[in-house]
């Protein structure tokens, strides 16, 4: 009697998520394959063929061959890039390039397959002002938001909305005395905005008075909601002074968390919201790629559940 089709888990070495969601499968005797973009070609290797009958072939780590016509789901998480450290600059920025179109074609392929998420809509919902305009079509409120390089544009924005917050449309590595870092959400005014702004594009967007933010992961057809308290401007940077509570979305908000994953074509994603002092709901970005542990263990709702069953393909 042949294995049951596998899960295959695209993520780094070092991935506490993943190792629980690993468990989770391993504990309802369904297969995973682990891989990571990075251990290609040193310990990863590839054989696909485009047939007739289109694609088919293997995936080979060094404990398990995956048959790309039989993967029951796909769990992309947050794998390392391809690197060739041996190769001079220019080889390697080939090999590099053939690997994330081969390699990275070959995965996105596959027959079959539930992609939780698929790597190309993850790239496209991103984009912090698609999600945005998305978010307003999807029918959520969406604060008022400039995206600019211009530093007069900036100011008059300032100037109209009075308390305003920059936001970095997306964090990259940035390094400080050699320590990761990211640029944070910080409050702005009219003379804040100087002739810098010209230097590259800027996220400007209207204060909302908040009582609260509510964090949303979304697992497929189920929602959980868990509001978060604290005396911060943005959460995300000191976890031991937030706490968290089980909530209720306003009326709409469900439907509308739908129409927006399946704009981008998701089937998983975390919505971030602030609560202003009317109870209000204000859409803020989704993250395609969002952790959620850690809401578990807070709340106790059960995520980890929802997620092994829909890449168990249960629900």
């Amino acid at each position: 009697m042949s294995e049951p089709p596998p899960v295959l888990v695209v993520t780094s070495l070092y991935d506490p998520t993943a190792d629980v969601v690993i468990r989770e499968l391993h504990g309802r005797g369904v297969p995973v394959v682990r891989l990571d973009s990075g251990d290609f070609p040193a310990s990863l290797s590839v054989e696909a063929e485009i047939t007739e009958r289109g694609l088919r072939g293997r995936i080979h780590t060094p404990s398990r061959t995956a048959d790309l016509t039989r993967s029951r789901s796909l769990y992309y998480r947050r794998p390392s890039g391809f690197a060739f450290p041996h190769l001079a600059e220019q080889d390697a920025r080939f090999a590099v390039t053939q690997a994330r179109y081969g390699l990275g074609g070959v995965l996105a392929s596959l027959p079959g397959c539930l992609y939780v998420n698929h790597p190309h809509r993850i790239g496209d919902a991103e984009f912090k002002p698609s999600g945005l305009a998305a978010a307003v079509r999807a029918g959520f409120d969406v604060p008022p938001t400039l995206i600019t390089s211009r530093p007069d544009a900036a100011r008059a924005f300032v100037e109209r909305h009075g308390s305003v917050l920059y936001k970095p449309l997306h964090n990259p590595v940035y390094l400080v005395d050699g320590v990761s870092s990211v640029v944070k959400v910080a409050e702005v005014g009219a003379e804040d905005v100087d002739d810098s702004v010209a230097g590259t594009v800027h996220l400007f967007q209207k204060r909302v008075s908040k009582a609260a933010d509510v964090r949303v992961t979304v697992i497929g057809s189920r929602v959980f909601c868990v509001r978060i308290d604290s005396d911060l401007l943005d959460w995300r940077t000191d976890y031991s002074r937030l706490t968290y509570t089980p909530a209720e979305p306003p009326r709409g908000v469900e439907a509308a968390l739908h129409r927006y994953l399946h704009h981008f074509g998701l089937v998983f994603g975390a919505f971030d919201f602030c609560v202003d002092q009317d109870g209000r709901w204000w859409f803020l970005e989704c993250n395609p790629s969002g952790q959620w542990y850690w809401l578990q263990t807070e709340t106790g709702l059960p995520l980890l559940t929802a997620l092994a069953d829909l890449l168990e393909r249960t629900s």
